[in-house]
């Protein structure tokens, strides 16, 4: 009974912590005030202004353009990159998997400022282009064909992720027959392999398509030139449209975002659920040798290492060129304008070294506390077959279905509806809470997966041995998923050093962190400093990876 009361209340809390968020944005949009005005009254006539309004529609458009467009390219890259990557003899696999990842933790910022630093207008290699041909690129990296494009190709990770997993447990002999029968590699990755994974390959595109309904920094710095708004953007940038903060009108288009992700959400969990109950007839369970690519293995490699160019190094290599310099254009020559003057002012500028630090506590300390909230939400769903753990397991798909910069928004309003919160709200406290609530679901997932690891048959015999619940947690399951719980915390580090958009509202003096603080240098156009923070940013990213690296850390958990 003991143990079903805490199982209980740690059910009813983390229902609370779910769901006010998303009642208070549900009551905030029929009300024509903010929540916590007097003037407010009900009305659904919000409603109507935010649908009728052509710069919604704009951004609608734009963002289903852009998920289309993210499916499109990404599914297809994605899914031929596994295949590569774990059926094929394609040389240099072992080192170039790890590399596939970093999309996944670099900050999105980041992405954008080396891109524009990189190919834009002024970029390093638009200048060289010009010097060398004689005339301007041909491309434009503020269009909406590289928009897409860029979005595309740093999301071909997510695709790997689940189609390289399905394809490490796929038979060979179908392969080795189409082999036999002359079929080349393409063909038998085409009309054999990848049709046996259609399952991981469809959970992925929907992943996909709800990760363009939620893209902010790209967008932000690439579309922002030609005024091209996304959803998020579109949200963000409320305040500066009408001139003051417009909660009613904001709550309306995190309600629609919320309709339109949530439903792909749960889309995606019934099809990966259908995804690993699917499986292949009969055959063996593993290869002999990977499929033969003869002289095409090395234009794979080619590929292969354009693509980790065009996503990793061609915009992490803008931003270090740009924080070594103090200004760049056509008529400049890098010899006469490189300086060390930008990480000076990383030193001295008081709200930069105070977003660096807070940046390592809230991913370090933060990370860790938000693993200990996952870790006791997880034991007391573990095993557990009741109404409300159930219930739980569908409530936690509410927080998925938000993008971060939703979470923060809606984080900042209970902190200012509730007394108690109202001090804390521009402290690393309120940024804690949001980050803790943005990444629940995958938190969760990692900790309950380390918990499932642990046999059954330990904890049964713990039980009969007369240990309670408690006992059995901290004995048994607690110490025996240590490694597991480790790598969570060290995946949670370098997420929330890369988080950027979900502090945007609740950024106030004393609690900047280093996500929200390249925003703020971007709007005040401070590119150099922006470039030389980026930098550090990236740098404390690397080291998280390596540390995980170090302990084995698999990072497409």
């Amino acid at each position: 009974m003991r143990s079903d009361f805490w199982r209980n209340n740690v059910v009813l809390l983390t229902a609370l912590f779910i769901l006010a968020p998303v009642g208070l944005i549900l009551w905030q949009s029929f009300l024509t005030d903010a929540f916590f005005s007097a003037r407010a009254r009900t009305t659904a006539e919000t409603y109507g202004f935010v649908l009728g309004d052509p710069g919604f529609r704009d951004a609608l458009l734009n963002t289903v353009i852009l998920s289309a467009g993210m499916v499109l390219i990404a599914v297809p890259l994605g899914s031929l990159l596994a295949f590569l990557m774990v059926r094929t003899d394609m040389p240099g696999r072992k080192w170039i998997e790890p590399a596939i990842f970093l999309p996944l933790f670099m900050s999105p910022m980041v992405l954008a400022f080396g891109y524009i630093v990189s190919i834009g207008p002024s970029g390093f290699w638009s200048v060289w282009w010009q010097q060398l041909f004689g005339g301007a690129p041909f491309w434009n990296v503020y269009s909406m064909p590289m928009l897409v494009l860029v979005v595309a190709l740093t999301h071909v990770p997510h695709v790997y992720i689940y189609v390289s997993t399905a394809l490490r447990t796929v038979p060979s002999d179908l392969e080795e027959a189409a082999r036999v029968a002359g079929g080349s590699p393409l063909t038998v990755a085409m009309r054999v392999t990848l049709p046996l994974v259609w399952p991981s390959i469809a959970v992925s595109a929907v992943l996909v398509a709800f990760l363009g309904f939620e893209l902010f920094g790209l967008p932000y710095v690439l579309g922002d030139q030609d005024g091209r708004l996304v959803l998020a953007t579109y949200l963000y940038k409320f305040n500066t449209l009408l001139g003051r903060p417009a909660y009613q009108l904001m709550a309306v288009v995190v309600i629609f975002i919320m309709l339109v992700t949530l439903p792909l959400v749960m889309l995606q969990r019934r099809m990966l659920r259908s995804a690993q109950r699917y499986s292949t007839i009969g055959g063996k369970a593993a290869r002999a040798h990977p499929i033969p690519l003869g002289p095409w293995k090395w234009v794979a490699l080619a590929g292969v290492l354009i693509w980790l160019y065009a996503v990793v190094l061609l915009p992490l290599s803008g931003v270090a060129l740009r924080s070594f310099v103090t200004t760049w254009g056509p008529l400049v020559a890098i010899r006469d304008v490189l300086t060390l003057d930008n990480y000076h002012k990383l030193a001295d500028l008081p709200l930069i070294r105070r977003s660096i630090v807070n940046t390592l506590i809230l991913a370090f300390a933060g990370g860790f506390a938000s693993l200990c909230v996952y870790a006791v939400i997880g034991l007391a769903s573990h095993r557990s077959k009741a109404k409300s753990t159930k219930a739980l397991d569908f409530l936690v798909l509410l927080p998925r279905a938000m993008p971060g910069i939703v979470a923060g928004l809606v984080v900042f309003w209970i902190f200012l509806f509730v007394p108690v919160l109202k001090p804390w709200v521009a402290s690393l406290v309120a940024m804690w809470v949001a980050y803790t609530l943005v990444w629940l679901p995958f938190g969760l997932r990692l900790v309950s997966n380390s918990f499932g690891q642990v046999g059954r048959e330990l904890e049964e015999a713990a039980h009969v041995a007369g240990a309670g619940q408690a006992r059995v947690a901290r004995d048994v399951i607690l110490p025996l998923a240590r490694h597991g719980l480790l790598a969570a915390w060290l995946l949670a580090f370098l997420l929330y050093a890369r988080e950027y958009s979900t502090g945007i509202f609740l950024m106030g003096q004393g609690n900047e962190v280093m996500g929200t603080m390249l925003v703020s240098l971007w709007n005040g156009g401070n590119i150099d400093v922006a470039s030389s923070l980026a930098v550090v940013n990236t740098l404390v990213i690397a080291g998280g990876i390596a540390l995980a690296l170090r302990f084995g850390v698999r990072l497409d958990a």
